[in-house]
């Protein structure tokens, strides 16, 4: 997915229309989880913020967030959601591979499937980005795609747990990789259709979609990895 022109998808302008695959219309379940657990403290990142629900959770349950992404249409959709709920909450425009402007200002970090959208060398690019722009001790958590995803799911690259380790690795401790479950706003249908529309010459595997695991809504959840880090 490094090619994607999310700015675009924003605006509707997609083979999948107006549908964002990745907007529930509220917070992720596993960041959900993951918050009341104390995982986030001090000045929290999220990076790759999008419509920014993530972001306004965590500033409704008290942290100070700035949430930042390359598409200005869904910065502004973030801010007007911001205003209407009342919560504080810094959205900016930044490319995650230089943060320029912010060296040494979060505490906590939030990767929310910006991970995986990257290349190979934007990964190592964007990993030492945040390490500028966290303070020693800093914690970050990521969930990115696996490599238990479908082959033919439509989106961005998957994900080893060697790939994790060779990359985070390289300037985070590392304190926990394990699998998690991430919601889409695609049903099964409209899965298939996306399927269908990003590679015309492909049919989505029956078996494939029915073992993939839909939550009480009926929205498919992709398989992930979860990542929790600390910065020497």
């Amino acid at each position: 997915m490094p090619d994607t022109d999310f700015e675009q998808m924003y605006q509707g302008e997609s083979p999948l229309g107006d549908r964002v695959p990745w907007d529930i219309d509220g917070p992720q379940p596993a960041l959900v989880a993951l918050e009341a657990t104390g995982a986030f403290r001090g000045e929290v990142l999220d990076i790759g913020c999008g419509l920014g629900e993530n972001a306004l959770f965590l500033a409704s349950r008290g942290h100070r967030v700035t949430g930042l992404d390359g598409a200005p249409t869904a910065l502004a959709r973030a801010r007007e959601k911001a205003a209407s709920r009342d919560l504080a909450v810094t959205f900016a425009q930044a490319d995650a591979t230089r943060l320029d402007g912010y060296e040494g200002s979060f505490d906590s970090v939030l990767d929310s499937a910006l991970y995986h959208c990257l290349d190979e060398e934007d990964r190592h690019t964007y990993l030492a980005a945040l390490t500028r722009a966290t303070r020693p001790g800093a914690r970050l958590n990521l969930f990115c795609f696996s490599d238990a995803v479908p082959e033919n799911f439509p989106g961005p690259a998957r994900i080893t747990e060697q790939n994790l380790r060779e990359t985070v690795g390289r300037n985070w401790t590392i304190t926990t990789i394990e699998p998690a479950a991430y919601v889409t706003a695609m049903t099964r249908e409209t899965l298939q259709r996306a399927m269908s529309a990003f590679s015309p010459d492909q049919r989505a595997d029956p078996a494939a979609l029915a073992a993939l695991e839909t939550d009480e809504q009926g929205r498919v959840q992709v398989p992930v990895w979860r990542l929790a880090a600390e910065r020497a």
